[in-house]
């Protein structure tokens, strides 16, 4: 079974700023951390190595610096590394963003792609369905395990708001995984010295299928028009009433908020 894992670097903060002048985000001075729901399915894909004896590529589109969560998922026990790095992939939305990593998918060899929900940074939960439009692929999103029939079939239990659904879907297909899917291992000492023996294949735009007008700032349909920080709210008010009374106080609150 060969298994490529969509994994993103992000700030380790939800305080996330952007430049005014061009509408992309800063990233200067700030602690950066693999995606937890991409860390998330990097576990899953672990754990089919572990029993099926399966290989895994993790890929990753970012500056140079995104190497760095490549060399932790070596350390975790992938099997081969590629960072998309290209001046021309700056500045990219979700649809450039997969215009990019689809591209680069058409060039792998895989059973199953693996990706997170989304990431903390902008939260759109669009890149996984995406990729999976561009390769004509079946997906599933907000998965959160995982059963290998050994017959080219999977068993998913995907999460919803009203409790969660149970499908089979055939492979290859693109898998969108939640950080709570699995508790992620830890590095071992020995993964972590491993890690920086191994290669991370650096991949450019030239290395890809993928017209350029698709891709960057140039093939981004969407911008940041204005970002500003949520107001406060305002101080609560506190009871201390007895039960009865407290029903009484509910009610009203509901009613002037139009609620009831």
């Amino acid at each position: 079974m060969k298994i490529i894992v969509c994994i993103k670097q992000v700030p380790n903060t939800t305080e996330i700023k952007i430049n005014p002048a061009t509408g992309t985000m800063i990233r200067d001075g700030v602690v950066s951390i693999m995606n937890p729901d991409d860390k998330g399915g990097l576990e899953m894909a672990l754990r089919l190595k572990d029993k099926y004896n399966a290989h895994i590529t993790v890929i990753t589109m970012g500056p140079p610096q995104a190497e760095a969560i490549l060399r932790e998922a070596y350390a975790l026990g992938a099997d081969r590394a590629i960072l998309l790095t290209d001046r021309k992939f700056a500045g990219a939305d979700t649809l450039a963003t997969s215009n990019a990593l689809a591209g680069a998918l058409r060039r792998l060899d895989y059973d199953l792609i693996i990706a997170g929900r989304q990431a903390i940074d902008g939260d759109t939960a669009q890149v996984g369905p995406q990729m999976a439009e561009h390769l004509n692929l079946p997906q599933v999103s907000y998965v959160a395990n995982l059963q290998y029939n050994q017959n080219n079939l999977l068993t998913i239990k995907k999460e919803t708001e009203e409790g969660h659904q149970l499908l089979e879907v055939e492979m290859p297909c693109v898998l969108t995984v939640l950080a709570t899917a699995n508790r992620a291992r830890y590095m071992t000492v020995s993964g972590i010295m491993n890690a920086f023996d191994k290669e991370v294949e650096i991949w450019n735009a030239d290395k890809i299928d993928v017209d350029e007008e698709k891709l960057g700032l140039k093939g981004s349909p969407t911008r940041v028009k204005k970002s500003f920080t949520k107001g406060r709210k305002g101080a609560g008010e506190l009871f201390e009433v007895e039960a009865e009374e407290a029903v009484g106080i509910i009610i009203s609150k509901l009613k002037e908020k139009f609620i009831i």
